[in-house]
């Protein structure tokens, strides 16, 4: 049986970008996306050669609805959430799936805003 996380998402925009399923729906002046990443996706393998960055240059903060994701910043601190999960991320990490499941982030953003709006514009100790 499948999942309520994996049904079609009325009014999303859908995309796939460096292996991962980016589901996009408008919300006020910001956007709220379901982001589905496969089970062994990592961001260095997987989106390095699509972004062009060393590391995500993205903040990320939402739900991790399903899954466990482990992150690692460019200082070596690591980090580990598994669903259910609140996410708040700051730019400059890599990122990757852990165990044999999808992980599906529900995740609010202002597009190129969303460091500055979201105050999360570097990872602190």
């Amino acid at each position: 049986m499948a999942s309520v996380l994996d049904q079609p998402l009325p009014g999303a925009t859908t995309r796939k970008i460096g292996g991962v399923t980016v589901d996009e729906v408008p919300a006020g002046s910001g956007r709220v996306k379901r982001i589905v990443y496969p089970a062994g996706w990592r961001w260095s393998t997987d989106m390095r050669p699509v972004s062009g960055t060393e590391r995500c240059m993205h903040a990320h903060v939402g739900f991790l609805a399903q899954g466990k994701i482990g992150i690692q910043y460019a200082d070596g601190c690591r980090a580990e959430f598994t669903a259910p999960a609140v996410v708040a991320i700051p730019p400059d990490h890599d990122g990757w799936v852990l165990g044999p499941e999808a992980a599906v982030l529900i995740q609010f953003d202002w597009a190129g805003d969303s460091v500055t709006r979201l105050g999360l514009a570097a990872h602190r100790h």
